[in-house]
């Protein structure tokens, strides 16, 4: 047995979940950054990137954004529209093998909070007028 050894092709393993969270927060950095200097539409109004979730292949993002001074769904056809630009920019940035196809997708959660804030003080209101 003093021969080279066999080759035998090692099984593909799934990307670390750090790896994944490390990308997808770079990602948001970039296109937090991107968004504001390289979109330059006065109905877009003032985004602000608050998360980017990846699937395992590295095949597409999903970013989750909120708006100020325009309509959420405005701002989400614009961002859809301009992805394909997005897209080319981060490819230039970053330094992976496979640039996600990004998704834009307004992230309702602080719009909700804010209604389920006003419910609460207004059932408090209730309760001590009572």
């Amino acid at each position: 047995m003093h021969g080279p050894l066999p080759f035998r092709s090692m099984p593909r393993q799934a990307p670390s979940s750090h790896r994944i969270h490390r990308i997808a927060d770079q990602i948001q950095r970039d296109l937090s950054e991107m968004i504001g200097r390289e979109i330059r539409d006065p109905g877009l109004g003032l985004v602000t990137v608050s998360e980017v979730r990846l699937t395992p292949d590295y095949a597409h993002a999903k970013v989750f954004f909120t708006v100020l001074g325009a309509e959420p769904e405005h701002a989400q056809q614009l961002l859809n529209e301009r992805a394909g630009y997005l897209h080319s920019l981060l490819f230039k940035r970053l330094r992976i093998h496979t640039v996600p196809t990004l998704h834009f997708v307004f992230d309702s959660t602080t719009r909700d909070a804010g209604s389920m804030n006003e419910l609460i003080r207004r059932a408090v209101s209730d309760k001590a007028r009572d």
